[in-house]
């Protein structure tokens, strides 16, 4: 497995905070795992649709080493691999789920700007 970046410590919780779901899919991802519980890694690049084979892996990855979600690989051929939300994961849903009713509820004043 290709080693990940160190990532600077961050110095506030907010930044800590942010420096777990930031990145363009990150997001996405957690909450897809949240909806579905258990996914494998096709059915959640269909599902997000237009994200490269290289960077959903690399999401993942990030994802697993700040142990936001859980990777279980069964030993067969072809190779079965699942993705599910650790404890730590679904604590962040919440703030998601915020963020979600938040967006609902301003995105119609945000047209004006637009």
């Amino acid at each position: 497995m290709k080693k990940i970046k160190d990532k600077k410590m961050p110095e506030t919780p907010f930044e800590y905070t942010l420096s777990l779901i930031s990145g363009k899919w990150k997001m996405m991802i957690l909450y897809l795992l949240s909806e579905h519980k258990i996914i494998r890694y096709n059915e959640l690049q269909r599902k997000i649709g237009s994200i490269t084979y290289k960077m959903l892996s690399n999401q993942l990855k990030e994802l697993e080493v700040d142990k936001l979600i859980i990777r279980k690989e069964y030993p067969m051929i072809p190779p079965k691999v699942e993705y599910s939300l650790s404890k730590k994961g679904q604590t962040l849903i919440p703030i998601l789920d915020s963020m979600c009713e938040w967006g609902s509820k301003q995105k119609p004043e945000l047209a004006k700007y637009i």
